[in-house]
C-alpha cells in the first residue's frame, strides 16, 4: 500500500494521524480514498477540482501536482508540501 505523509495543518481531519496507507494504483485514487476515509481532504487539497496551487504533491521524491494520473507502486510514498507563508 501506498503511504501518504500527512501535513500538521491536515491532521485534525485525520485524528492527528501523521501517515495513511492507502490501496490505490494512481495518485488520483488514492486521493479519492484518502477523502473518502476523512471527509475534508479533498477541500484542503482542490480548487475548482485542480490541485491549489499553493500545494506541491510529492510521488516517490519526484514533485507532479498537475499530474494525478500518475501510478502507484504498492511501496510509494505521497507527500503533500503546503505553501509555508510568512515573511
Amino acid at each position: 500500500m501506498a503511504i501518504m505523509f500527512i501535513p500538521a495543518q491536515w491532521r485534525d481531519l485525520t485524528h492527528q494521524q501523521t501517515e495513511v496507507e492507502i490501496d490505490a494504483s494512481t495518485l488520483r485514487d488514492a486521493l479519492t480514498e484518502l477523502d473518502r476515509q476523512f471527509p475534508g481532504i479533498h477541500t484542503r487539497l482542490f480548487e475548482h477540482e485542480t490541485v491549489r496551487p499553493s500545494i506541491q504533491i510529492s510521488v516517490d521524491g519526484s514533485l507532479n501536482s498537475r499530474n494525478l494520473r500518475t501510478p502507484l507502486r504498492p511501496d510509494s510514498e505521497v507527500h503533500f508540501l503546503p505553501a509555508i507563508g510568512g515573511g
